[in-house]
C-alpha cells in the first residue's frame, strides 16, 4: 500500500512523462485561447475578414489528419515518433502562421498548426492508456483538464499585451519553446512505450487482420482526407446566401463525412454501439453542447446585452475553471469508489444542460442581469468536467491495449467535429436570420435550443459504455 501511496503521476516514474504530457495540453490550450484573441486583428491586416471563419476552421479540420494518422502509427510503432513529429509539425505551423504575408500563407500556417495538434492530443490519451495504470489514469485525465486553467486565465491578456507591444506575429513566437520543453520532456517517455500489439498476449487486443494489407487508398489516412473534405464542404455549404445550393451541398458534404466517419473510428461510433463506439459518440455530444454553446457565449452577451469584451470574456475563463473543478471532484471519486463512473457522466450531462439553460436565460433574456450567463456557465463548466472526465477514463479502459491510439484518435477526433459542426451549424443559422431580416437573438434561441437537445441525448447515452467484456468494446 505504501509503495502504491507513493507511486503517484508525479512519482519518479510518471515525473517527466506527466510533466511532457500537461505541458503539451497546455500549449495546445494557449494556441486556442491566445490565437482567438488576436485572430481578428490578424485577418484585418492581412486582408482576410471576408473569409475569417477559415481562420478556425483551416485549424480544425487540420486536427482530424494530424489525430487519425498519430493514432494508426502509434499503435504500429509506439507514440513516440507521432508525438515527435506532431510537436515538430505544429512548431513549424507557428513559425510559418508568424510570418505570413497573406491571409492564405497564414491559413496554410493554421493548418499545419492543426496537423501537430490533432496529434499531440491523439497520443496525449494514448500515452495514459498506455503507460499508467488504470488507479491513475482518472487522475491524469483531471491533470489534462487543469492544463487549461493557466491558459484560460492568461492567455487571452498575454497574447493582448503581446500583440499591442511587438504585434501580432509575437504571439506565434511564444510558442516554438514551449513546444521544445514538452519535447524534451515527454519524448524520452514516449518513445519508451511499445506497441501494445508488439507483446500483445491477448488475442483481443491484436489490431484486425488484414489491416496491413489494405491499399493506402483504403486505409484510414486517406479516410480523414475525405471526412476533412467532407466536413469542409459543409461548413462551407452553411455560409452559402441561396438555400438551394446551400442545402445541396451541405447534404453532400455530410454524406461524404458520414462514409468516411466509419473508417476512421472504433465500430458501431455512428450508432453508438453499447462499449467504444458509444463512449466515443458521448465525447461528440459532450463537446457539441459545451463548445458548440460556448462560441457565442462572447457573442450574444456583447451583441445582445451591450456587455463589453473583457466582462464577456469572464463566461470563458468561469466554465473552463469550473470544468478543471470538476474534473478534480470526478477523479477523486473514481478513486475512492469505482463503478459509479454512469452516474458521474448522466449527473455531469445534467449539470452541463442547467448551466446552458441558465447561461441562455442570462443572454437573452433582458428582465435577467447579464452576468447570470457567466453563473450558468460556471455550472455548465463543472458538468462538463464531470461528464468528460468519466466518460474519457471509461471509453480508454474499455479498449483494447493495441487500439489505445486508436481510440484516443478518436475521442479527439470527436471534439474535433463536433466543435466544427455545432459552431458552423449556430454561425449560419446567424448568417440566415441576417439574411431574411431575422434577429441575432432568434438564432442564438435556435442555437441553444440545439445545444439543449445535444445535451439530453448526451444524459442518455452512459447507459451503453458497459459491454460485457472490455475486449469487445472495439471490434475489428
Amino acid at each position: 500500500m505504501a509503495r502504491q501511496a507513493d507511486d503517484g503521476v508525479f512519482s519518479a516514474r510518471y515525473r517527466a512523462l506527466t510533466s511532457g504530457v500537461v505541458l503539451s495540453v497546455g500549449l495546445v490550450a494557449f494556441e486556442s485561447l491566445g490565437v482567438a484573441t488576436v485572430l481578428p486583428e490578424i485577418a484585418r491586416r492581412l486582408g482576410g475578414l471576408d473569409a475569417y471563419g477559415w481562420g478556425l476552421s483551416a485549424l480544425m479540420l487540420a486536427q482530424i489528419l494530424g489525430a487519425v494518422a498519430a493514432g494508426q502509427d502509434a499503435d504500429r510503432r509506439g507514440p513516440g515518433r507521432p508525438l515527435a513529429l506532431g510537436l515538430l509539425v505544429f512548431a513549424a505551423g507557428c513559425a510559418l502562421a508568424g510570418a505570413a504575408a497573406s491571409w492564405p500563407v497564414f491559413l496554410l500556417g493554421r493548418f499545419a498548426q492543426g496537423l501537430g495538434v490533432g496529434a499531440v492530443m491523439g497520443m496525449a490519451y494514448a500515452m495514459i492508456g498506455l503507460a499508467y495504470p488504470e488507479r491513475l489514469r482518472a487522475r491524469m485525465f483531471a491533470l489534462l483538464s487543469s492544463a487549461w486553467t493557466v491558459p484560460s486565465l492568461i492567455g487571452p491578456t498575454l497574447a493582448a499585451v503581446v500583440a499591442g507591444g511587438v504585434g501580432w506575429r509575437g504571439v506565434f513566437m511564444l510558442l516554438p519553446p514551449l513546444v521544445a520543453a514538452a519535447a524534451v520532456l515527454a519524448l524520452p517517455g514516449a518513445r519508451a512505450l511499445r506497441p501494445a500489439a508488439a507483446s500483445s498476449a491477448d488475442p483481443a487486443d491484436e489490431p484486425p487482420a488484414g489491416g496491413a494489407d489494405r491499399p493506402w487508398w483504403k486505409g484510414p489516412v486517406a479516410a480523414s482526407v475525405l471526412l476533412t473534405a467532407g466536413t469542409g464542404l459543409f461548413i462551407q455549404a452553411l455560409l452559402l446566401d441561396r438555400i438551394v445550393p446551400l442545402v445541396v451541398l451541405a447534404a453532400l458534404g455530410l454524406g461524404v463525412a458520414a462514409a468516411a466517419l466509419v473508417r476512421v473510428t472504433p465500430a458501431g461510433t455512428l450508432t453508438a454501439r453499447r462499449g467504444v463506439g458509444a463512449g466515443v459518440a458521448l465525447r461528440f455530444l459532450l463537446c457539441g453542447v459545451y463548445f458548440g454553446s460556448e462560441a457565442f457565449l462572447p457573442l450574444g452577451l456583447t451583441e445582445l446585452r451591450g456587455v463589453g469584451a473583457a466582462e464577456a470574456g469572464l463566461g470563458l475563463s468561469a466554465g473552463a475553471l469550473t470544468w478543471v473543478a470538476g474534473s478534480a471532484l470526478q477523479a477523486g471519486r473514481d478513486g475512492a469508489r469505482r463503478g459509479g463512473r454512469t452516474a458521474s457522466m448522466v449527473l455531469g450531462s445534467l449539470l452541463l444542460l442547467a448551466g446552458l439553460a441558465v447561461m441562455a436565460l442570462g443572454v437573452l433574456a433582458e428582465a435577467v442581469p447579464p452576468l447570470t450567463a457567466v453563473a450558468g456557465w460556471a455550472i455548465g463548466g463543472l458538468g462538463m468536467g464531470v461528464a468528460f472526465n468519466a466518460a474519457t477514463t471509461e471509453t480508454t479502459e474499455l479498449a483494447p491495449a493495441s487500439r489505445q491510439g486508436e481510440v484516443g484518435a478518436a475521442l479527439q477526433l470527436a471534439q474535433t467535429l463536433a466543435t466544427a459542426v455545432v459552431s458552423g451549424i449556430g454561425g449560419a443559422t446567424i448568417a440566415i436570420a441576417h439574411a431574411h431580416g431575422g434577429r441575432t437573438h432568434t438564432a442564438l434561441v435556435v442555437t441553444f435550443v440545439l445545444t439543449g437537445c445535444l445535451a439530453v441525448l448526451a444524459a442518455l447515452l452512459p447507459l451503453r459504455l458497459r459491454p460485457a467484456r472490455a475486449a469487445q468494446a472495439v471490434s475489428p
